[in-house]
């Protein structure tokens, strides 16, 4: 655990220049507290989520709730969404921890050095849409150019995030356990297709503080061609 501590530690301090936030690679977590392999990955999103040029966010799902403890961040619509990726990946099994890397690259358990180079390969190639989004009050404008030709389809999501949930859990695999978690999500949702021809401009409703999260990604769960947020 010493050893997987100081590569965390290593990991969050390999940041990109400022240029890379025009550009910020997704890392989905799909986690569970009822899970007892989870908390070393856990751990590895914290430090993901305190780089500039990453967006690391935390799905935690509802399929281990049986074995004891029920957690009270899952959403059945995160198992659905991992599914689906294991899905068109042709892979037969879903697994908890498993990180998945701009909507392509599955990892497996917590292996630090393993994302780290799959965030660097990611962030070598060339943008194909760009993104902005911009807040006036309780509406968000989302605003998208294709940067090359065959972009669409592609559908539109937008989600929310807690940057910090504790939770103390009292049964199952990591009973007597307090574990904080990093960028827990919620309400997401799709807003829309876009076929990439014309630029996008859309509008969203948006309430309270918590950061936006807005990711473009290729229908029937391909590859996130483009991501932003706002915090």
């Amino acid at each position: 655990m010493k050893l997987l501590s100081q590569v965390v530690a290593a990991l969050c301090l390999v940041a990109a220049p400022v240029a890379a936030q025009e550009n910020p690679v997704v890392v989905e977590l799909f986690t569970s507290q009822g899970c007892s392999s989870c908390p070393p990955a856990d751990e590895l999103l914290h430090a993901l989520a305190e780089r500039d040029d990453v967006i690391a966010l935390a799905l935690h799902v509802d399929y281990w709730d049986y074995i004891g403890w029920k957690d009270e961040f899952a959403h059945p619509r995160n198992a659905d969404r991992q599914r689906a990726y294991a899905t068109v990946a042709s892979r037969r099994s879903i697994y908890t921890p498993e990180m998945i890397v701009n909507g392509v690259t599955d990892i497996v358990g917590a292996r630090p050095m393993q994302i780290a180079d799959a965030i660097a390969e990611h962030k070598q190639e060339q943008p194909s849409v760009s993104l902005a989004l911009t807040r006036d009050g309780d509406e968000l404008l989302i605003e998208a150019a294709a940067l090359r030709e065959d972009v669409g389809p592609v559908t539109v999501q937008m989600l929310r995030y807690t940057p910090q949930r504790v939770a103390r859990i009292i049964r199952g695999e990591n009973a007597g356990n307090t574990i904080t978690y990093a960028n827990v999500t919620e309400d997401w949702k799709t807003l829309g297709e876009w076929d990439g021809d014309a630029p996008l401009g859309l509008t969203a409703a948006v309430t309270g503080t918590a950061p936006i999260v807005v990711l473009v990604q290729s229908v029937q769960m391909g590859p996130i061609l483009a991501a932003a947020q706002l915090q």
